[in-house]
């Protein structure tokens, strides 16, 4: 019988894309797959699990250290700023994951059906053996890829089960907290939704304020302790990572991307493109590019 790692093997094998992520019909679900290390990857995270099935990878969230491999899943319950670095993967034995969004819809409606969770830790990041009913209920959504006719019946059944599972084990009260529409967390996701749809944009932070339903400054504070980041910070990361891809990926110059992203000046981008990627640019860019060679 196939099994979860054959099955995301399979799929990754034959969809992934340059940067070995697989889309899936079923919206939110994809598989990882690398056969070398990777370079240090900036993002802002939405909220997910990530089921590691074949080699390693180590995520940094602040202050704190995460290192996970086969066995062990990685929870991210807020949009929140990562570094990670995928540090096994090989040719004969490739890094292999399979990454679900969690959806606060379902979570929602799971938690009015399921019984009140225990207060526990709210911390937004965390890394555990991988339980066996989220495996079980995550190869059956796998299985259904081979019979797209069973999706639109079988999938989102499914898609319930595994949150529900994620929400009966020992992080459930974390996530839990994604499903309540007038929580913190729901309201600032709101802003952040805005600022990902225009991050190229002036955004004044009474805007975004409005978005979440809060008083300025009650904004900034609950910003600041869901992401980690303050509203302008936060902005600041999207437009430097899409300026990232855009020079890596598209071939964009430095000062194409700055302004594309939104900068009005090239020496302020060069500047804090060098904090948070820890060189200028072009130099930046060229060893990205010497290393991904030497990969290939």
């Amino acid at each position: 019988m196939t099994s979860l790692l054959d099955a995301v093997r399979r799929h990754g094998e034959a969809h992934a894309n340059v940067h070995g992520v697989a889309a899936t019909a079923i919206p939110g679900l994809a598989t990882v797959r690398a056969t070398a290390p990777s370079d240090l990857i900036h993002d802002i995270s939405r909220p997910l699990v990530c089921l590691v099935l074949q080699g390693a990878k180590h995520v940094t969230m602040g202050t704190q250290s995460f290192a996970f491999s086969a066995g062990q899943s990685l929870l991210i319950t807020a949009d929140v700023p990562t570094v990670s670095q995928i540090t096994r993967a090989s040719p004969m034995a490739p890094y292999l994951s399979l990454v679900l969004e969690l959806d606060p819809s379902v979570i929602s409606g799971l938690g009015a059906e399921m019984s009140a969770a225990q207060d526990g830790d709210h911390a937004p990041v965390r890394v555990d053996p991988t339980d066996a009913e989220v495996a079980d209920a995550a190869l059956r959504l796998m299985r259904l890829l081979d019979r797209p006719a069973s999706l639109p019946v079988l999938g989102t059944q499914l898609v319930r089960e595994m949150h529900y599972w994620l929400l009966a084990g020992a992080h459930g009260p974390a996530i839990r907290r994604l499903g309540w529409p007038e929580g913190h967390v729901n309201r600032i996701a709101r802003a952040v939704a805005a600022l990902r749809g225009g991050f190229r944009e002036r955004l004044p932070v009474e805007r975004l304020a409005a978005d979440a339903g809060m008083s300025p400054s009650a904004f900034h504070q609950h910003f600041r302790a869901v992401t980690s980041l303050s509203p302008l910070q936060f902005q600041k990361h999207l437009r430097l990572i899409e300026a990232r891809r855009l020079m890596l990926w598209e071939g964009a110059s430095a000062s194409t991307a700055a302004f594309a992203v939104g900068y009005e000046s090239v020496p302020q981008f060069t500047r804090e493109y060098g904090r948070m990627f820890g060189a200028p640019p072009v130099r930046d860019i060229e060893a990205a590019k010497r290393r991904g060679a030497a990969a290939a």
